[in-house]
């Protein structure tokens, strides 16, 4: 059976029989491929090449004003981006060599059968979406710039890595194939995969879904939906999520915990581009962009068998790891102003200020929870503040506290292990050397590290050096 070929731009057939391009359109659809001009006239192709952008051009070679011998050069030279069969009666081996040494993608004569024609079609549209892909990333490593920034306005960061991995989304935008995003709880996954559905132009909706303890019976109800009667309580039929993301796209959170039979039924729905409801013997035709994210590492849990390894190739056509914000603490004073602003309009107060000490003392903290810890953190701080102009950093310095306390512990331990026990001397030297480098030697921001005031500070930096 086969399924709808979502492509970004329509494919162009050239004939001067009009029964020939009907019939060669109605092969398309039956093949998926919905979106066909046709083109009766030779003698209006450029012009149509130049108004509109085509994914491909199937090109009859003997037709009235121009023939697909003299169009063939002309298309490759001005529209060289665009994959051009020829479709024709002729058989002779020296037009067939002529035409592929002119630029032809492919050479098929009538009559041809469906099956050959079709996949020739397609594989002329998969070259076109690379293409497109190739030259995106060209143009975004030539400008550094985005094209579409927009589609990722949600989304706050002056990161360079951020940066390069929103120009690579562009580039893979209109590819039909799924994309995985992977990255640590709290890094913005789904955030950016409601980027992609901006940027391929899609019309459907974006449906989100988070797998994660759905066994399977309830993943399938879920994505396939149910015909009435398919199990008890299925009192009328439900639509499942791909059918309300048809055109549009699915996005399927924490995929890493999907159970086996679930893995197997989405392999099946991605490579055949169908499903069956509950209850239905009747096959339902995909056309939804597939979008997947997971925390965990699917490799490894490969290896454990626990995640089937042809699916994770499969979704692995396009990939993207999010980097934690441990590593881009250039957005931490963007995200912690835009926090400070969005939690003072929430609790409806005069947002206040972030200290430079509370940006470093941020710039030094692991953030386990990544984006989404910070800004719980910013708004609780919001939350608690009651007045002047600079955020109170109390509740900050007991987060980053009891961080530093386990990282202490493991330390200690450490040194135990050793065979070895610090006295609390060497411990406090140690903490206090390693805040000043944290901090650049700026003993202000190296007191807002360890939780005291500067002039605490000197005089225990006045005991180390008497010492």
């Amino acid at each position: 059976m086969e399924h709808e070929s979502k492509t970004a731009f329509p494919v162009v057939l050239v004939d001067d029989e009009s029964t020939v391009l009907f019939s060669s359109k109605m092969i398309l659809h039956s093949a998926g491929i919905k979106d066909v001009l046709t083109v009766e006239d030779s003698r209006e192709l450029m012009q149509l090449l130049a108004n509109q952008e085509v994914a491909a051009v199937v090109l009859d070679l003997f037709m009235p004003y121009l023939s697909g011998t003299q169009l063939l050069p002309e298309i490759v030279k001005v529209h060289p981006e665009i994959p051009v069969i020829v479709m024709t009666a002729t058989q002779e081996v020296e037009t067939a060599v002529a035409c592929m040494k002119g630029g032809a993608f492919d050479y098929l004569v009538k009559p041809v059968e469906e099956s050959r024609f079709t996949s020739s079609v397609k594989r002329a549209l998969e070259v076109r979406a690379l293409r497109q892909q190739v030259s995106a990333l060209r143009r975004s490593l030539m400008t550094d710039q985005l094209e579409h920034g927009e589609a990722f306005s949600s989304i706050v960061t002056v990161s360079r890595k951020m940066r390069s991995l929103f120009q690579y989304l562009e580039a893979i935008a209109v590819s039909t194939e799924p994309v995985l995003i992977t990255g640590e709880t709290g890094t913005g996954k789904e955030l950016l995969a409601e980027a992609i559905h901006r940027l391929s132009n899609r019309t459907g909706a974006f449906v989100p879904v988070n797998a994660a303890g759905l066994d399977d019976t309830l993943f399938s109800d879920t994505l396939f939906g149910h015909r009435r009667g398919a199990f008890s309580g299925a009192e009328t039929a439900r639509e499942g999520m791909i059918a309300q993301a048809e055109r549009g796209t699915l996005f399927l959170d924490e995929i890493g915990d999907l159970a086996p039979a679930s893995q197997v039924k989405l392999l099946r729905l991605i490579q055949e581009r169908s499903y069956y409801p509950l209850g239905s013997d009747m096959a339902k035709m995909c056309n939804t962009r597939i979008l997947c994210a997971t925390h965990r590492d699917l490799t490894a849990r490969m290896a454990e068998e626990s995640f089937r390894s042809d699916l994770y190739y499969r979704l692995t056509v396009h990939q993207v790891d999010i980097p934690p914000l441990r590593e881009r603490s250039e957005d931490i004073s963007a995200l912690v102003t835009f926090f400070i602003s969005e939690a003072a309009d929430s609790f409806g107060k005069k947002a206040p200020e972030a200290a430079p000490e509370l940006l470093a003392l941020l710039s030094n903290y692991y953030f386990p929870g990544n984006v989404r810890e910070l800004r719980a953190m910013v708004y609780d701080a919001v939350a608690r503040h009651k007045s002047g102009q600079v955020l109170a950093m109390k509740s900050f310095r007991k987060v980053v506290k009891t961080q530093q306390a386990a990282k202490k512990e493991k330390a200690v331990e450490s040194s135990i292990m050793e065979g070895r026990f610090p006295t609390l001397k060497e411990a406090q030297q140690q903490h206090i050397e390693e805040a000043l480098e944290r901090a650049g030697g700026n003993q202000g921001t190296a007191a807002a590290l360890l939780g005291i005031s500067r002039p605490a500070l000197n005089r225990r930096l006045a005991r180390i050096r008497e010492d």
